[in-house]
């Protein structure tokens, strides 16, 4: 799954650069791009008179995620570091960044991964059936309802249910929803008889929560009891460096669904894929490389860029060095946890890295609390 500074997809990529443009892409990006390789043929970015060479894998132990990014790898060191537990977790992004994908991943590097993983989108169903898909019913509980229906958290017992924006469970549902949590039971409709499971909650929002607990329109109760363990998932504007990984992955997935030979992207059509700021985030690039494959004809992709406005909203990136996004990224992170650094909860696991090692980074980095709006700036 891709995310954090990176990229999503459900399948492994193939790129091929050589060193020349590798060296392209790093001085547009001002961080290296990772590859990734696969058995089959591979998809080459094409630059001037350049011949591709090999590639190495990427984020080999996660299935479907694709990038290398520092936003990328934060997130996965999360994954691993909750995976294991039985604990809450809380997935925030934006519409299109994946947030499934991490969650299926926080499942599948957990003990659970042998049982269900249920998953359902609260903004999908109607509030009135919302409850009934979420707790079941009995036969004759409503209108309608002609025979026993299983919920959703009996579906999941023993696995892991994820539930996608949960921002948009109404109030009076909420109740229900923080008791299944704390005490793991729950009636159906129509019904008197208490059901215990054992089931482990993800829950995901592009919302945010904070907002409005603090406007009354979600109890601070169970946002508190939902945010055991948050997990942010970076928009695509803020990894860059990883669009023309996804972008080579979904052409060479498309190009194989529609029957077609394509293993060149111009190195112009990678330059102003880097520049949009992608609102949609992943799943806005996925869409427009699918358009992009069906208008191609020969084995070089040829997008729409003139009639879309991908090329209408540049987005230049300001010069930055490694060593200030590494700054910025641990400062974030340490903001996040109030400068905590040990503990289940603290910087150094979100970090996915031990306490020493992060102490050392700050220490080289000139990162102390006392000074951290300058160290930001620097």
């Amino acid at each position: 799954m891709i995310w954090g500074n990176a990229v999503l997809s459900e399948d492994q990529c193939n790129v091929e650069m050589d060193a020349s443009e590798r060296k392209y892409l790093a001085d547009r990006l001002t961080a290296p791009t990772r590859k990734c390789t696969s058995s089959t043929s591979p998809i080459s970015i094409e630059s001037r008179s350049h011949q591709p060479k090999g590639t190495e894998g990427v984020n080999d132990d996660f299935e479907g995620i694709i990038g290398a990014s520092l936003g990328l790898k934060s997130v996965l060191g999360l994954v691993r570091t909750v995976a294991p537990t039985n604990s809450t977790v809380l997935i925030e992004g934006e519409t299109g960044t994946g947030k499934e994908l991490i969650a299926r991943a926080i499942h599948e590097h957990s003990a659970r991964r042998h049982r269900p993983f249920v998953r359902l989108n609260c903004a999908a169903i109607p509030l009135g059936l919302l409850e009934s898909e979420l707790f079941g019913h009995e036969r004759g509980a409503f209108t309608g309802a002609v025979a026993r229906k299983l919920g959703r958290f009996e579906s999941a017992n023993g696995g892991t249910l994820f539930l996608d924006e949960i921002g948009d469970i109404p109030l009076e549902l909420q109740t229900k929803l923080l008791r299944v949590l704390q005490e793991q039971e729950f009636e159906r409709l129509g019904s008197t008889q208490t059901i215990r499971v054992d089931v482990r909650l993800v829950a995901a929002t592009n919302r945010d929560l904070a907002a409005l607990v603090s406007t009354k329109q979600f109890r601070s109760d169970l946002y508190y009891r939902l945010n055991v363990f948050p997990v942010s998932v970076p928009p695509l504007r803020d990894r860059p460096e990883d669009i023309p990984l996804l972008a080579m992955h979904f052409v060479k997935t498309f190009a194989g669904q529609m029957g077609k030979h394509i293993d060149k992207v111009p190195t112009a059509v990678i330059e102003a894929l880097i520049n949009y700021s992608w609102p949609g985030n992943i799943r806005e690039l996925q869409n427009f490389i699918e358009r992009s494959v069906i208008l191609t004809s020969g084995n070089a992709l040829r997008p729409p860029l003139a009639d879309s406005k991908i090329t209408n909203e540049p987005k230049y990136l300001a010069p930055i060095t490694l060593a200030d996004a590494e700054r910025d990224h641990i400062l974030k992170t340490l903001e996040q946890t109030r400068w905590v650094v040990s503990g289940p909860n603290g910087a150094a696991a979100r970090l996915g890295v031990k306490r020493s090692t992060l102490y050392f980074r700050m220490q080289k980095l000139s990162i102390d609390r006392a000074n951290r709006n300058a160290a930001r700036v620097q």
